[in-house]
């Protein structure tokens, strides 16, 4: 029988991720079994400690074992951390290790939204795609600058590594997990069981762009705040860096160390963030959002817009504003 293990981090973390992990993977396995076949997995939870508190005391969590009875598994999954991911760093360098030499075995590695910090901190992401909470990605690029960050992509599928977006979306990975583990037809039934969309690949329309600002370049930030106060005039670039006394070509290598986007894409987000809230919050037609956020041209932004949230301005205002579809 195969192995998976769920880890307990310790630290007043997140329970959804550790019980909704727990309850999809156990009804796959009820699932295979009903349909006449052997049980595919031991499901576990693994921690460093006895039990661990959740959310002040209301809740507790007692690990079916201690990761140092582990001598190997098949699949670990991370759940997601609270908002001092520093602080769960520290306090959880044992599990670390563990999940580094667990894959250093042949386990696949799996984390949920802001576990990615646990599983970059073991080193293996580095150079490889990953994906958390949006919110979290400034501080996550600060943090692990080698990785590659792509906060657009819901999951991300690379050597054995899986990791996912934010929140309640890692129902999805979930899903693809138990079409990986068992096969489709198990993750159709766990999808309806749990009413989880299948085939979801992206978190794009749900991320809020701010701008990526935890960087230390000061020109850049000025520059950002540049495209950010005159989004309606044509931007020239050449002229942008001319105003910082800076070659277009160095300008832009600072500008995509420090953002992680060029020049271009920057202004494009900020266009399009701006749109969003637009659709969200008033009547105004798609062409009357278009020209307010700097646009001329019908179909490029329909394909800047598509390209950045995965929907068309029509779809995107349908859905979250229903009193301004007209």
């Amino acid at each position: 029988m195969k192995h998976i293990t769920i880890l307990v981090p310790d630290g007043p973390n997140n329970l959804s991720s550790i019980v909704g992990s727990y309850k999809i993977l156990t009804r796959a396995n009820e699932y295979w079994k009903e349909s006449g076949r052997k049980e595919l997995f031991k499901i576990e939870l693994a921690g460093i400690s006895e039990k661990v508190e959740f959310y002040n005391g209301l809740f507790t969590v007692k690990p079916h074992t201690n990761i140092s009875a582990i001598t190997k598994t098949d699949l670990v999954i991370i759940p997601s951390l609270n908002h001092n991911y520093q602080n769960a760093v520290k306090g959880n360098k044992a599990l670390i290790s563990w999940i580094a030499e667990q894959y250093k075995n042949g386990a696949e590695i799996a984390s949920v939204c802001t576990g990615a910090y646990l599983l970059a901190s073991t080193g293996l992401l580095d150079g490889k795609s990953c994906s958390t909470h949006w919110i979290a990605a400034d501080n996550f690029r600060s943090m692990f600058p080698k990785v590659n960050l792509q906060t657009d992509k819901l999951i991300t599928d690379e050597n054995g590594i899986y990791t996912n977006g934010g929140a309640y979306s890692f129902l999805n990975l979930l899903i693809y997990l138990v079409e990986k583990k068992f096969d489709r037809q198990t993750a159709i039934y766990c999808s309806k069981v749990f009413q989880i969309e299948m085939d979801r690949q992206s978190q794009s329309e749900f991320i809020i762009f701010k701008g990526q600002k935890l960087h230390g370049d000061e020109m850049v930030k000025e520059a950002q705040s540049y495209i950010e106060n005159n989004l309606h005039e044509k931007m020239s670039f050449e002229h942008l860096s001319s105003r910082f006394a800076v070659g277009r070509r160095n300008f832009d290598r600072r500008f995509i160390k420090a953002t992680g986007n060029t020049p271009l894409e920057y202004l494009q987000r900020v266009k399009i963030e701006s749109a969003k809230r637009a659709f969200e919050t008033n009547r105004k037609t798609i062409n009357e959002v278009m020209y307010d956020v700097g646009y001329s041209d019908v179909k490029a932004f329909r394909e800047v817009f598509r390209k950045i949230t995965g929907m068309s301005p029509l779809e995107y205002r349908s859905k979250y504003n229903k009193e301004g579809v007209r």
